[in-house]
C-alpha cells in the first residue's frame, strides 16, 4: 500500500451532482412554496427551499472534506461506538414519539426525525454510516481469523441488523431506508467471503421479512395494489403523475422553471419525486446524463474497493451498496418498475441528513482511493524505476 493521488473523478461527480440538485431546487422551490402556502396555510418565502438546500450543500461539502482529511485508521477505531450511538438515537426517537415529546418530528405516517428547531436530524442516516464501518471491521476480522467457515459469527450480525431494521422499518415505518440498510449488510457479507449456501439462507430470510413487513402494513399493501395495476385513481395518483412528468419532458424537456407537476400535482416533488421533475425539466437527455453520472461514480467506487486491504475494501463496498440501493430504488419507483417506495435520490433530492452522510461516505472513499495498492510484477527490484529508492539503489558501488 502506498499513498498517491486520489480518484478525482469521484470528487468531481459528487460536486456536479450537488450543483445540479441545487439548480433544480432553485427552479422548483418557489412553486413548492406557493403550493405549501395555499394548501396548508404556511408562510414560506419563495427562496425558502433553495436557501435550506444551499445550507445542506454547504454542510455536505464540509462533511466530504472532513471525511477525506480525517485518517481512516482513526475513524475505524470508533466503528463500534458509531453503530451503537446510531441505535441509541433511533431508540431515543422511538421513545420521544411514544410519549409525545416535540423533539420527535412525525410526518408521512412515521416519526423519523429529531426536531431541532429550524432544522431536523434523521438518525437512520447516521446509523447507515455506523453499519458500514462496524460490519466491515467485523467481517475483516473474522475473515483474517478464518471464522467465516462457521455460522457462529452470524450472531452479532443478526442482532445488530435485527435491531436496526426493527427501529427503521417497523417503528419509523421507513421501508426505503430499510432497503438501503439491507443492501449494505448483504453486500459486505457477500464480498467478505461468506459461504454461498449460508448467503442463500440469509437472502431467503430477508425476503420473508420483507413480505411480512409489507403484509403487516396497510399503506404498503396499497402500494403493492397500485404496482399490480388494480388500484383506483386515488391509489395510482402519485405514480401516474410521476410518469406524466417524465413523459411531458420528452427528449429536450420543458426547461428550467416551467415544470407543471412541481406546482402541486406531483407529491414530494422536491424530495422523493425529484427524478420525475428533472425528467419534465431536462427531458430524456438530462435523465440519461444523471444516470450516467451515477453509473460512473458507482463504478469508480468499485474500482477503488478492488485495490484495498480487506477492511477498507468492505467499507467501499458498503458505500457502493448504500448509494446504489437508493439510486436504483428511487429511479425504479418513479418509472413504475418497482412498487412506489419513499427514498431520496442521493445528492439531488431536497434533504439534509441524507445528503450530508452520503457526502461524508464519498469523502471517505476518496481518502481510501489515495491508498490503493498496485500489482507488482515478478521482476528485479533494481529494474523498476520510479519506485521509492530503487533507481538510486541500482547505482551503488559505481565509481
Amino acid at each position: 500500500m502506498r499513498k498517491h493521488k486520489s480518484d478525482r473523478l469521484i470528487a468531481g461527480i459528487t460536486f456536479v451532482l450537488l450543483a445540479v440538485g441545487l439548480v433544480v431546487i432553485y427552479a422548483i422551490g418557489p412553486q413548492r412554496a406557493n403550493f405549501m402556502n395555499s394548501a396548508y396555510g404556511t408562510n414560506y418565502s419563495s427562496n425558502y427551499f433553495f436557501l435550506h438546500q444551499l445550507l445542506s450543500v454547504g454542510l455536505s461539502v464540509a462533511a466530504f472534506i472532513v471525511a477525506f482529511k480525517f485518517p481512516f485508521e482513526k475513524l475505524k477505531t470508533y466503528s463500534k461506538i458509531l453503530v451503537f450511538v446510531g441505535l441509541g438515537l433511533c431508540a431515543a426517537l422511538a421513545l420521544f414519539s411514544l410519549i409525545g415529546l416535540p423533539l420527535a418530528k412525525c410526518e408521512l405516517g412515521g416519526c423519523r426525525w429529531f426536531n431541532l428547531g429550524s432544522v431536523s436530524f434523521q438518525p437512520a442516516e447516521f446509523l447507515k454510516l455506523g453499519l458500514v464501518l462496524y460490519l466491515a471491521q467485523l467481517t475483516a476480522k473474522w475473515k483474517k481469523e478464518k471464522k467465516l467457515e462457521s455460522r457462529d459469527y452470524l450472531q452479532p450480525y443478526a442482532i445488530v441488523a435485527a435491531i436496526a431494521l426493527f427501529f427503521v422499518v417497523i417503528l419509523q415505518k421507513d421501508l426505503g431506508t430499510g432497503l438501503a440498510m439491507v443492501a449494505i449488510i448483504l453486500a459486505i457479507l457477500y464480498m467478505g467471503g461468506i459461504k454461498t449456501s449460508v448467503f442463500v439462507v440469509i437472502l431467503a430470510l430477508v425476503l420473508a421479512g420483507g413480505v411480512l413487513a409489507i403484509v403487516s402494513s396497510p399503506h404498503r399493501l396499497e402500494r403493492m395494489t397500485t404496482f399490480s395495476g388494480s388500484g383506483d385513481a386515488d391509489e395510482n395518483y402519485h405514480i401516474d403523475n410521476a410518469k406524466m412528468a417524465i413523459g411531458t419532458g420528452g427528449f429536450m424537456g420543458v426547461g428550467i422553471g416551467n415544470s407543471v407537476q412541481a406546482t402541486g400535482y406531483l407529491p414530494e416533488s422536491i424530495n422523493d419525486s425529484v427524478f420525475a421533475v428533472m425528467g419534465e425539466t431536462y427531458g430524456f437527455r438530462g435523465l440519461f446524463l444523471i444516470i450516467m453520472l451515477f453509473t460512473v461514480l458507482l463504478l469508480r467506487i468499485l474500482k477503488v474497493s478492488q485495490k484495498l486491504d480487506t477492511e477498507a475494501s468492505l467499507v467501499a463496498v458498503g458505500v457502493f451498496a448504500w448509494i446504489a440501493a437508493q439510486v436504483v430504488v428511487n429511479i425504479a419507483s418513479m418509472t413504475g418498475l418497482v412498487p412506489l417506495t419513499g427514498i431520496t435520490l442521493p445528492l439531488l433530492s431536497y434533504s439534509g441528513t441524507s445528503m450530508i452522510f452520503i457526502a461524508f461516505s464519498l469523502g471517505l472513499v476518496l481518502q481510501l482511493s489515495c491508498y490503493t495498492g498496485r500489482e507488482v510484477k515478478n521482476e528485479s527490484i533494481s529494474s523498476r524505476r520510479g519506485l521509492g529508492g530503487t533507481h538510486y539503489a541500482s547505482r551503488r558501488g559505481r565509481p
